[in-house]
Formats: structure tokens, C-alpha cells, sequence
């Protein structure tokens, strides 16, 4: 018995002794683990680092700047009000994403409040520039004066409509108006929209000149200087007089025209409104798609907008509008509304950053603008032609927003920065409150999800990224690895 009570504890210290090297080995490996955890965490702390918000752009956006002049509008243009069914009209403009009104005379300014839309007061008719030239100093600050006071004191109101593409001998006029509107609705914008640049210009024994000038430079600067205003506004319709743009003389003029009012703005550091079609401008020309509607919007957006307006949004003159004569809504309308949705995400966020430069990457475009390299984008590969715009926050963060130029074919594009291998992060609008996302290689697929041509293999290497036919990105750079 007593061998058999000793066999037993000799067992006993045995599986003790087992028992103990497991709880070992088992405590061993659980501080490895945590080891691992905690150094992994320290190094996704790191990685998520440059893909948050530390700029704090992309949230509160939008409803930061309500009925503020200085909110990144986006509006049909102020022509006078067409549309009998009022309060659908404007219910309508606000699904659209539109966040100013039309131009009623009078408007529902209640109405207008509920939903979030600012208005530009408008008086009916408008005057022409040639019918401002005539009147006198105190004619013009009894007009705006009474345009004012009949517009009343609603919190929607953001600005006067005064005058559409005047030619610059009525600026002197204009430039008392401007000084009317600051006086009697100090804040508010006294909105002129200026011609574009394929109006005609002032030439020896010309009878017949839109512009009043020999250059349109020379519009834009004396616009400035004589008129002093809030803001520059102009329209050109070439994405769809060019065919989408498939005409290169015409459409180069789209280009041209937006890249110098972006000069003239960015000189004298004053925003600027793109005026845009969102019809048929002619019974012979392209009518309104998502790709050319998207590329209008994203190219202004490159070039540092600060409001997007669209000709027309209701049945007028013209086919193809959102809106039909009969004050139905077209496939158009749901076109705009997607593009509307994706400008009053990224419109906000641009307004808070500042243009550093606008390139492009093809030189066959028109051989005035400029090509990369940029300040901070060296090179792009793409086998389309794509537009670039440059922006820094205020904590000196750099953002890239790339448009794709062909209204026919998806972009694939790989973007080189001074930053060697340097994390991008695209703005992604999927949502409505925007987020980021990491442009990422795919060399870690398997099989023929990674392909299988050596071009296929390279190509998985690149963190590389893809744009529909006209459509565009806000990338934000995330530094060095």
C-alpha cells in the first residue's frame, strides 16, 4: 500500500510539473500575442493616421454656410420664373440639390427658408447692360435702392441680380450698381454675369462688338477694376456646341475660357461662378448626359469654383431641360441630381482649401495651358487626357482633384508626387457625408484576379485608380509611408 500511495505522488508531481510547463508555454505565447497586438496597434494608429479627417474638411460642410453669400452655391440660372406650379417647383429644386431658388418676382421666401434654399432677389425685367448706361447716378441708387427694400429682410436672401453679360461700356453704370447694393444690403452679392470668350470683340469700324474690347483679358480685367465686385461670373455652353467635345477649336475655347477667368479670380483674389449648360443649347447640338453634365461640374470644381450654376433648369427656349414645358421632370433631372449631389459634397470642402495651380497632361488640348508638372503632382499615367487641379488646406495638407477630359472612355491613372510611393486617399462621395479611401495595389491577388500577362502583373503592382467618361476625384496626399 504504501508503494502504491508513492507511485501516486510521484505521478502527481509529474503532471504537476507538466501541468505548469503548459501554463508556461501558454503564458508565454499570450505576452506574444499581446506583444504583437499592442505593436500592431501602434502601427495601425500610424497607418489610419493619415487616412482621417485631421483636416477636418469633410464634415459640417454643408450646413456651415446656409444662406451665406459666401456658401458654395449651385443654382439654375436667374432667369425670371417661368414655372405655375410654385411650391413644387422649389420642393423640386431642393431633391435636385440645388441651394438657391429661381428667380420669382415675387418669390416665397418662406417657402424658400424651409428648404433651405438662399435666394438672389430679381426685379422683371432685367435690364441690359446698354438700358443701365442711360440712366443717371441717382436713377441707378433709386433702382437698387427700392430693389432692396421690395425684396424685404429674409434670411434667405443672399444677393441682387443686376445685369447679364453686359458689354464693358456699361462697367462704369454697373460699377454705381455694385456700389448701391454694398451701401442699402452691405454683405450681399450684386450679381453681373460677364460674356464669354467667344463673344465678339471691338475691331476698327466694327459696327457690332459684344464685349467692348480687343481682348477678353482686357474684359475681365477692366470688369475688376472698374466694377469692383464680390464676385466673377460667366457662361460658356462649347461642351455642347463642340459635340461633346469631338469640335477641338470649340471646345478648347471651354477651356481656355474657364482657365482665364481663374487667372483674373485667383489675381485678385475673388471667388468665380461657372455658368454651364443643362440643355440642348441648340436643336443641332449634344444634349445633356451624365458624362457631360459630371465633366462640367468637375472641371469648374478643379479650378476652384465657388458656385455652379446651370442653363436652364425648367422648359423654356430650349429641349432637353431637368424639367419639360409641362413642369415634368426628365431623365435630365436625374442626371443633374446625381451630379448635384456629388458638387454639394465636394463644392463645400473646396471652398475650404486654397488653389495652388490647374494643369492638364495632354498638350494636344490647346497649347496655352499648362502642362504637369505641378507643385506637388509630378506625373500622371493615363492613356486619357485628364485635367489636375492642386489645393493645400490650412494646416498645409495637399489635395489633388484629377478629371478625366474624354467624355467616351474610362481613365485608369496612376498619380506620381514629389513624395516617392506617397499614400493617397481618395474623397469618396458615395455617401453623403464624405469619407477616405486608400488608392491600394493588387499585387497580392492570386491567379487570374491578379492576370496573366507580364503587362497584367506589372499593372497589379501600381496603386492605381479608375474614372468613369467625364467624371472626376478630390485625392488627398498622405505623406511618406
Amino acid at each position: 500500500m504504501a508503494k502504491v500511495k508513492k507511485g501516486i505522488r510521484n505521478y502527481e508531481r509529474k503532471a504537476l510539473s507538466a501541468l505548469n510547463w503548459q501554463h508556461c508555454i501558454c503564458l508565454i505565447f499570450a505576452i506574444g500575442l499581446l506583444f504583437n497586438y499592442s505593436s500592431y496597434a501602434q502601427n495601425s494608429k500610424a497607418i489610419i493616421k493619415t487616412g482621417v479627417d485631421n483636416d477636418e474638411i469633410l464634415s459640417g460642410s454643408k450646413k456651415d454656410s446656409k444662406f451665406s453669400p459666401n456658401a458654395f452655391l449651385i443654382a439654375g440660372y436667374f432667369h425670371h420664373n417661368k414655372l405655375i406650379d410654385r411650391e413644387k417647383g422649389l420642393r423640386g429644386m431642393a431633391e435636385s440639390y440645388l441651394n438657391v431658388a429661381d428667380a420669382a418676382d415675387p418669390q416665397n421666401y418662406a417657402l424658400c427658408e424651409e428648404l433651405g434654399l438662399s435666394v438672389i432677389v430679381s426685379k422683371g425685367p432685367h435690364l441690359t447692360g446698354n438700358q443701365w448706361q442711360k440712366l443717371s447716378d441717382g436713377e441707378i441708387d433709386e433702382y437698387i435702392k427700392k430693389m432692396v427694400e421690395n425684396g424685404g429682410k429674409s434670411k434667405a436672401i443672399i444677393g441682387y441680380f443686376i445685369c447679364d453679360e453686359p458689354s464693358s461700356l456699361a462697367f462704369p453704370a454697373l460699377a454705381k450698381a455694385v456700389a448701391a447694393v454694398k451701401k442699402y444690403a452691405p454683405g450681399k452679392i450684386a450679381y453681373i454675369n460677364l460674356y464669354p470668350n467667344y463673344a465678339t470683340l471691338w475691331q476698327m469700324d466694327q459696327v457690332k462688338s459684344q464685349l467692348g474690347t480687343k481682348t477678353y483679358t482686357e474684359y475681365l480685367e477692366k470688369f475688376v477694376n472698374e466694377v469692383k465686385p464680390q464676385i466673377i461670373s460667366y457662361d460658356n455652353y462649347m461642351v455642347q456646341f463642340s459635340k461633346d467635345l469631338q469640335n477641338k477649336a470649340q471646345s478648347a475655347k471651354y477651356y481656355t475660357n474657364l482657365m482665364e477667368v481663374y487667372r483674373v479670380a485667383l489675381k485678385y483674389n475673388i471667388p468665380f461662378f461657372n455658368i454651364v449648360s443643362s440643355n440642348q443649347i441648340r436643336h443641332y447640338t449634344t444634349i445633356p448626359s451624365p458624362q457631360n453634365l459630371a465633366f462640367q461640374a468637375y472641371t469648374s470644381l478643379a479650378a476652384g469654383v465657388g458656385g455652379i450654376i446651370w442653363y436652364t433648369y425648367h422648359g423654356q427656349a430650349y429641349d432637353y431641360n431637368p424639367l419639360d414645358t409641362n413642369e415634368k421632370r426628365t431623365l435630365i433631372w436625374q442626371y443633374l441630381k446625381e451630379v448635384n449631389r456629388q458638387v454639394s459634397i465636394l463644392g463645400p470642402i473646396i471652398k475650404k482649401l486654397k488653389s495652388t495651380g490647374v494643369y492638364f497632361s495632354d498638350a494636344t488640348i490647346d497649347p496655352s495651358l499648362p502642362l504637369l508638372p505641378g507643385q506637388h503632382l509630378q506625373s500622371v499615367d493615363s492613356e486619357e487626357p485628364l485635367m489636375v487641379g492642386e489645393f493645400i488646406s490650412e494646416k498645409g495638407t495637399k489635395y489633388i482633384m484629377v478629371v478625366n477630359l474624354s467624355l467616351e472612355k474610362s481613365a485608369r491613372f496612376v498619380l506620381h508626387t514629389k513624395i516617392p510611393d506617397e499614400r493617397l486617399f481618395v474623397v469618396s462621395v458615395g455617401e453623403d457625408v464624405p469619407y477616405l479611401s486608400e488608392i491600394l495595389n493588387h499585387k497580392n491577388l492570386k491567379g487570374s484576379m491578379r492576370g496573366n500577362s507580364m503587362e497584367q502583373i506589372e499593372m497589379s503592382k501600381q496603386n492605381a485608380s479608375w474614372l468613369p467618361a467625364g467624371q472626376g476625384v478630390l485625392i488627398k496626399c498622405g505623406g511618406s509611408n
